[in-house]
């Protein structure tokens, strides 16, 4: 161990791990080597390991925005323009997309992560000072300094069936060529994969989330007792999951035999409920370990050898991507076309598409705009990223636009030109193509939906199109605004300047009578924002009421034309019985036959059927009051009209003397507002998906009840059993539901009103009502801050 070490670890607060790094001979280059099983195996407890990681994390970032301030950056960070672990020449794909930033902005930026860096530092330093004495200003400034960190990712939804492209196309738009092997995205159609950049080390790291033990044993029991009586298909998905996991053993077994250890001894996290890690120096290693997680074809010839194939119990996996400074802060995720019978992975997806901030749909141009199953995609999951969502845009990303043998003029110029014209075809026809979706229309207008057509082989060859034309670079703009790393900086800095402000100002005696007379102003003030914050609430809180009053009665009259539908089509005859079957035992949910063209069945949904009359009557209303762009509607618009006027009144020579808490206060305002707005963005998602959870749970009873019908006629009697409950709940179940949602919708509007006026109302107290002695000066730190905010405020407006 060497002193700096030694430095480190007491300026962390983690003394008590001296010893241990000194028995160890961790040293400063070493200290940076470390990963995360050589920190598990340093520190087994859990909190002081989380402070290393973080601490560790922070000291890598400054060294890399500083190079010139430790010697064992320059060692230790591997520069992101040297060669890949496999020896090969990193492609200049990288070079390229950041070449889509002027070098003034490329400075600017790496400016900012060095501000941000320092005033960190700042911060980190000014947490130490606090005095340790309990009371509510330094419990509060404590807690206001930890809350400045965040780390809110965008996520970016990824659909598209095997062969589409979505490999190359990933590759491609983050800038490293051929990370992601062709087939590793869509590789099984129920596994979620997310793609991120590694910010820890450089080498491919992927994280794979399992199922429960418990939820596999109900799978397993489901299996063997009903779904091998389901119709064709359920039973085929069956026989090959069962299969793939087991080989012939599950024929002639139990499912509590199935359960036994031997099955998972390569997995033992599987059974401990933990994640399974792996990683590797080299791209193809890594894939070809990931293979057994999340490939359905076990006959694939670079698969043979492998004798269990784990995907049937995966949930999820990360890649981790290195050098990947798009997904510094953006997650692209791989997702199925729709949910999937397991609970679990159900709730993911979900889950997921609820989080997308966009959604890419690709396909082939050669069959974009008649590509059934691409629009079959954004027609079942509009609702789930729209008013169920918060997804403000969508992309239709036609690829494989480069291949040109149909062109009579086969000269460069002329198959440059062949390519474009049919680009701009196949724009038009997709754009047509949207504009009678009625359905997908009532979530996103017009101008949230853009097509692209991409070719990732003339991106990188630049044969017939230049990079521009490929339109990847437009995708990579687009990645690059969602990392808003300028926005992150000047978060930071903004309430640390808030926080340095409240403190120097809290370090002065007197001014008593002025701090007393603001905040009388400010307290009147804040009563009269709220109230206009209620009025607006409480205006569309009748809407709604109005908007469900309508959708019960349309409910209650066509509801059981709509149960009809489901459950007695055209055409059905006794052969219905096992689709009929699969419907109760999946609660309402069912996959339905489709062309033999196409590998993904629809899935159909009893519950959102009975539930339509009511989510079609506040779909106008809702997607006015709960808008996905976060700055505008009833809610969100007059959050954002709140005001204490503590701008003005920092201005005016009359408030001088409390220039410092003012200056804070309008930093706490601003971040509260923000605060409200994501609050609001996460609760609406539930309040919407309410009607159809309310009308799934009254159908309960239903689906139980019909499972267990057995015997002659069995068809008949399910059919009579869910006529009959949904005629007689009929009249409660769809008010049940209205009441659900409007309790929620009120709940909501007590705990935003609740929220804003008790968090603005501790930081009036705090920074006026007491006088903070013993609290250090921080002029020279506030000065600092204050000198970085107004750089980066002016940047900002250099880039208007």
């Amino acid at each position: 161990m060497d002193d700096f070490v030694r430095d480190k670890l007491t300026e962390w607060g983690l003394r008590e791990l001296i010893e241990t790094f000194k028995e160890q001979k961790v040293d400063r280059k070493s200290l940076y080597f470390l990963e995360d099983q050589d920190i598990v195996e340093l520190i087994p407890l859990v909190g002081p390991r989380s402070v290393f990681k973080t601490e560790l994390k922070l000291l890598k970032e400054q060294n890399t925005a500083n190079p010139d301030t430790s010697h064992a950056s320059a060692q230790v960070i591997p520069s992101t323009s040297g060669r890949r672990n496999d020896g090969k020449r990193k492609s200049d794909l990288q070079g390229e997309s950041n070449q889509q930033q002027s070098p003034t902005k490329k400075q600017r930026l790496a400016k900012e992560k060095k501000t941000l860096t320092k005033v960190k530092d700042i911060m980190r330093r000014v947490l130490k000072t606090i005095p340790p004495e309990k009371n509510n200003l330094n419990d509060f400034l404590r807690r206001k300094i930890h809350d400045l960190e965040t780390d809110e990712r965008k996520v970016v939804g990824v659909f598209g069936k095997t062969g589409a492209g979505k490999s190359s196309l990933i590759n491609a738009v983050i800038g490293l060529n051929k990370f992601l092997p062709s087939g590793s995205v869509s590789a099984c159609t129920s596994v979620l994969i997310k793609v991120e950049a590694n910010m820890q080390n450089q080498k491919g790291e992927a994280i794979i989330e399992f199922i429960t033990k418990e939820e596999w044993k109900d799978e397993l029991w489901f299996s063997k007792n009903f779904g091998l009586e389901n119709e064709e298909d359920d039973h085929r998905e069956i026989v090959e999951k069962l299969s793939a996991l087991y080989g012939e053993d599950w024929k002639e077994k139990s499912p509590d035999d199935l359960m036994d250890g031997k099955y998972f001894i390569e997995i033992q996290e599987f059974l401990r409920s933990k994640k399974k890690i792996l990683t590797a120096d080299k791209d193809e290693e890594l894939f070809q370990k990931l293979i057994r997680y999340t490939r359905t074809k076990p006959d694939d010839t670079e698969d043979k050898g492998t004798k269990r194939w784990y995907w049937p119990l995966v949930k999820c996996v990360t890649i981790k991507v290195p050098n990947a400074d798009l997904l510094k802060h953006v997650t692209l995720v791989d997702l199925p076309g729709n949910g999937d019978s397991n609970k679990s992975r159900d709730t993911m997806w979900k889950t997921v598409v609820g989080s997308c901030s966009t959604i890419w749909i690709v396909t082939d141009i050669n069959r974009a705009a008649s590509d059934k199953e691409a629009w079959d995609i954004l027609k079942d999951a509009c609702s789930y990223v729209g008013n169920g969502g918060q997804c403000n845009q969508i992309h239709f990303i036609c690829t494989k636009s480069d291949p040109h043998q149909d062109a009579e003029d086969t000269s460069r110029t002329g198959i440059h030109d062949f390519i474009l014209k049919r680009n701009r075809q196949a724009k038009k026809e997709v754009m047509k193509e949207f504009n009678q979706l009625k359905e997908v229309k009532k979530h996103f207008s017009e101008e949230s939906f853009k097509v692209f057509t991409v070719s990732s082989v003339e991106f990188l060859n630049q044969e017939y199109l230049n990079q521009e034309e490929t339109e990847i670079p437009k995708l990579q703009e687009f990645l690059q605004e969602l990392n808003d790393c300028h926005k992150e900086t000047l978060n930071y800095v903004s309430g640390a300047l808030g926080i340095l402000s409240l403190i120097q100002g809290a370090s002065r005696r007197g001014g008593s009578e002025i701090k007393k007379d603001v905040c009388t102003i400010l307290e009147e003030k804040m009563t009269d924002e709220l109230e206009k914050v209620h009025k607006q609430m409480e205006e569309t809180y009748q809407a709604f009421e109005k908007c469900l009053s309508d959708g019960v009665e349309k409910s209650e009259s066509y509801c059981e034309k709509a149960l009809e539908l489901v459950i007695n089509p055209r055409g059905s005859g006794n052969g219905f019985h096992m689709t009929l079957r699969s419907l109760v035992t999946h609660n309402g949910i069912y996959k339905a036959k489709t062309n033999k063209n196409q590998k993904k069945r629809k899935q159909n949904n009893l519950n959102v059927k009975l539930s339509s009359y009511l989510t079609e009557s506040i779909d106008e209303k809702f997607k006015e009051t709960f808008p996905n762009e976060i700055n505008c509607g009833p809610f969100n618009g007059k959050l954002n009209s709140f005001s204490l006027d503590t701008k003005r009144m920092k201005m005016d020579p009359e408030y001088e003397d409390v220039e410092l808490q003012l200056e804070f206060l309008n930093a706490e305002e601003i971040k509260m507002k923000k605060k409200l707005i994501k609050i609001i963005r996460d609760r609406k998602k539930k309040i919407y998906s309410s009607l159809m959870t309310t009308v799934e749970e009254s159908m309960q009873k239903c689906y139980d009840d019909a499972k267990g019908i057995r015997g002659p006629d069995s068809l008949n009697n399910m059919r009579e059993t869910m006529r009959k409950h949904v005629h007689d709940s009929k009249n409660i179940m769809f008010k049940n539901a209205r009441k659900v949602m409007l309790n929620q919708l009120r709940e909501l509007r007590d705990d935003i009103l609740k929220d804003l006026k008790e968090t603005m109302q501790e930081s009036i107290e705090l920074s006026l009502k007491t006088d903070g002695y013993s609290i250090p000066d921080v002029a020279e730190q506030l000065d600092m801050v204050k000198n970085h905010h107004e750089e980066l405020k002016g940047s900002a407006e250099e880039d208007q």
